[in-house]
């Protein structure tokens, strides 16, 4: 009966890990999947071109700003409450989107995706994390998590093509209800979280309304940046903001009894560089996907479509990565000896894109760039997500989960800012210093914007393989040390999957 048993609750757990997975899969395609739709919509809806970045800012303003607190609303109501209100709220909110008649409905469907993202992504890693204890299942179950995480944004880029090529833009939003109710129906009757998880402690109101506050202030920070320039008034008075509330947030989470984040969950070593190479890794990766979509449709004159397809190889490399090089690795080796060279594999890849000309091949240079990014960051991902949630109390599953998030929130937005940024001013310096304006000097200069960013995305991406090398793992293989934050309930458990992560 006992063999029965636990094989029937083996069997439940990778079921769970089904709809857990397909909720991960529609977030992370409507980060990129409306970016493609977003001319047509722009003209079906008549929004300026002033207007249309609110489109992807709304999304990504109420995402970040909001995952904190969604992280500590889940570890209250419960992993599975959580979930299941996040994929409902995520669902209403794509139909509002996909009927929207103006402006204002479309715009304001944005922002309750976001807002509603918020608190289903947390809640999805933290369930993961609660269900998979044993290493071996662990590391497989985060490879596969890891691989949908990665690669959802360019698949998201595929189905974008495909869904505004042969239906219309409003189908990209549509096409997230099916995922939802799936996801939804399936964890209703197979999700299960473990007793004496939920965090019972009154609600930290002043830290939720400074970090959201001051999240917002950043990611809207780097966002104005990118449309009005970093020495605007705006954009200057926004960065004060966000590091005025951020540090009023970290000394009330200091000194309040039951804080929104309590510092440990971000002041342990391996987690804290985990956050931290995850959030620099990703500025690299937003970064490529924004001008190789650029490069690919404006300088090579591809179509959606087929530029949706061009991306397909680092979705099917990312899931290489992690879910055949990082799972297999992560049993054998230190994390840090997986996600460095990840890191560092995937800068290789950023390297040779920086030597894109106008009329580049695409086999040549683009296809083999985009497989070594894919390969590479798949292989570190896994770890890394693995290890944002390794080691900390059942209660503090949500929020450090947000925590893993908020770091690819804000490393997306700080890659599509300041490597846009990057890119527009060597553009301009290009076109200043060569005569005559043809089309083909005006796509010189373009190119030459696009691979100057790159190389600013190589060396972050070095950056975040050298924090991953010495913050990450520390100590020696086999070594038992158990995190501060452990409780007495699950040191045990942990004791065993630190031994073989380290």
């Amino acid at each position: 009966m006992r063999m029965s048993h636990t094989t029937g609750s083996s069997s439940r757990r990778w079921k769970a890990l089904v709809f857990i997975s397909l909720a991960q899969l529609m977030v992370a395609l409507d980060s990129t999947i409306v970016n493609i739709a977003l001319p047509s919509a722009q003209h079906a809806l008549g929004i300026s071109d002033a207007n249309r970045q609110w489109v992807v800012t709304a999304y990504a303003l109420a995402f970040g700003g909001l995952l904190l607190f969604g992280g500590r609303l889940a570890d209250k109501w419960g992993r599975k409450p959580a979930f299941l209100t996040g994929l409902i709220g995520f669902a209403a909110a794509s139909a509002l989107g996909g009927l929207a008649g103006n402006e204002v409905m479309l715009l304001g469907s944005r922002a309750l995706q976001g807002a509603f993202g918020a608190l289903l992504a947390p809640a999805a890693l933290s369930l993961l994390s609660t269900t998979f204890t044993d290493v071996r299942e662990r590391a497989k179950a985060f490879g596969v998590f890891g691989a949908i995480a990665g690669a959802g944004g360019a698949v998201g880029l595929l189905l974008g093509g495909v869904l505004t090529e042969y239906l219309n833009w409003r189908w990209t939003f549509f096409a997230n209800i099916p995922f939802a109710v799936i996801a939804a129906l399936g964890a209703w009757f197979v999700v299960r979280e473990p007793e004496g998880g939920r965090n019972r402690s009154p609600l930290d109101i002043p830290g939720v309304a400074l970090s959201t506050l001051g999240l917002i202030s950043l990611v809207y920070g780097f966002t104005r940046a990118e449309t009005s320039g970093w020495t605007a008034p705006s954009t200057l008075g926004l960065f004060v903001a966000a590091v005025v509330l951020l540090a009023a947030f970290a000394l009330v989470e200091s000194r309040t009894k039951e804080p929104l984040l309590p510092l440990r969950v971000i002041t342990e070593r391996n987690r804290g560089g985990a956050y931290a190479s995850l959030g620099l890794a990703i500025i690299g990766l937003f970064g490529v996907f924004l001008f190789l979509t650029y490069y690919l449709q404006v300088v090579q004159g591809f179509s959606a479509i087929r530029t949706g397809f061009a991306f397909l190889p680092i979705a099917i490399s990312f899931s290489v990565g992690a879910t055949q090089i990082g799972t297999r690795l992560i049993t054998r080796l230190p994390a840090r000896l997986v996600m460095a060279p990840g890191f560092a594999v995937a800068a290789l890849g950023m390297l040779l894109l920086t030597r894109l000309q106008v009329h580049t091949s695409y086999w040549g240079i683009v296809l083999p760039g985009l497989v070594l990014l894919g390969l590479g960051m798949g292989a570190a991902f896994m770890p890394a997500m693995s290890l944002s949630t390794n080691g900390v109390q059942p209660r503090d599953a949500g929020v450090a989960s947000a925590m893993a998030n908020t770091s690819q929130q804000v490393g997306g937005a700080i890659g599509t800012a300041l490597l846009n940024t990057i890119a527009a001013s060597a553009t301009a310096g290009y076109l200043a210093t060569h005569v005559g304006r043809s089309r083909l000097v005006q796509a010189q200069s373009l190119v030459h914007g696009y691979t100057h960013a790159i190389w600013w995305a190589v060396g972050i991406g070095a950056v975040a393989a050298l924090i991953a090398l010495t913050l990450v793992n520390a100590g020696r293989p086999g070594s038992t040390t158990v995190s501060s934050d452990s409780g007495a309930k699950d040191s045990e458990d942990e004791a065993e999957l630190v031994s073989v992560m380290h």
